[in-house]
């Protein structure tokens, strides 16, 4: 059953986000007094591609999984949004329907703003457009990035990058040796690797190097990173 309001965990992860802290009090007020909540299962869709644009949304907890399907009709994940990241917001701007399907990884809660909500936010706060000028700038380089990692580095880098990647948006000490980091997302081999565009052979291939070389701990509950400076080496292509 769906709670009215967020959690004051859940809360403090949205106001945390990178994006969504750098907005004026008075914004942040109103986009999540807005603001209705949703939690969702593990693997629930949250929205499907094709359907109409009707919500800009947040996510408060867990992750929420971006996907869609290649001309050969396998599932390809393209990332995994983490607490405090905002998205929709450019099917709303050029009125077409969504680009992508959105599933909950874990247990989620999302925000989500009605388009209609959206467009009065937008009106009243002069900061609105540009600040969401500068998220998707930031995430078209970004892209550039992946694409330009994509035909540049070797796989053993390109899963480096994503792990640190990972740790930036799930990392948090291990409990047991708080120099080590332990990524809060589990992922399987299958996941790292459609992240990558790779085989699930390949990505364990890496994975199972890492290890060897103490670079990195695989549990059943996740991925601990035990060398975060060999993993950056790896990352640059220094090694």
């Amino acid at each position: 059953m769906d709670e009215p309001i967020l959690t004051v965990d859940e809360r403090n992860a949205v106001n945390a986000g990178r994006w969504f802290a750098s907005l004026s009090p008075s914004l942040r007020h109103d986009i999540l007094r807005c603001a209705t909540v949703r939690r969702y299962r593990n693997g629930e869709p949250v929205c499907l591609r094709g359907a109409p644009t009707d919500t800009w949304s947040g996510v408060a907890k867990g992750a929420a999984r971006i996907s869609g399907v290649s001309v050969t009709g396998k599932l390809v994940t393209l990332a995994y949004m983490e607490p405090g990241v905002w998205y929709g917001e450019v099917s709303i701007f050029d009125d077409h329907n969504r680009t992508h399907d959105v599933s909950a990884h874990g247990k989620t809660t999302i925000v989500h703003v009605s388009r209609t909500d959206f467009l009065k936010i937008a009106e009243t706060h002069a900061e609105f457009y540009p600040a969401l000028m500068r998220l998707n700038s930031r995430r078209l380089r970004r892209m550039f990035e992946m694409v330009e990692d994509l035909s540049a580095l070797p796989l053993r880098a390109r899963l480096a990058k994503q792990l640190l990647l990972l740790i930036k948006a799930y990392g948090n000490p291990d409990a047991f040796n708080p120099s080590q980091i332990r990524i809060g997302l589990n992922l399987a081999q299958s996941d790292l690797a459609q992240l990558l565009g790779a085989s699930r052979q390949r990505v364990n291939y890496d994975l199972k190097m890492m290890e060897r070389e103490s670079i990195i701990r695989m549990e059943s509950s996740g991925l601990v990173v035990c060398d975060i400076l060999a993993l950056i080496r790896i990352g640059d292509c220094l090694e």
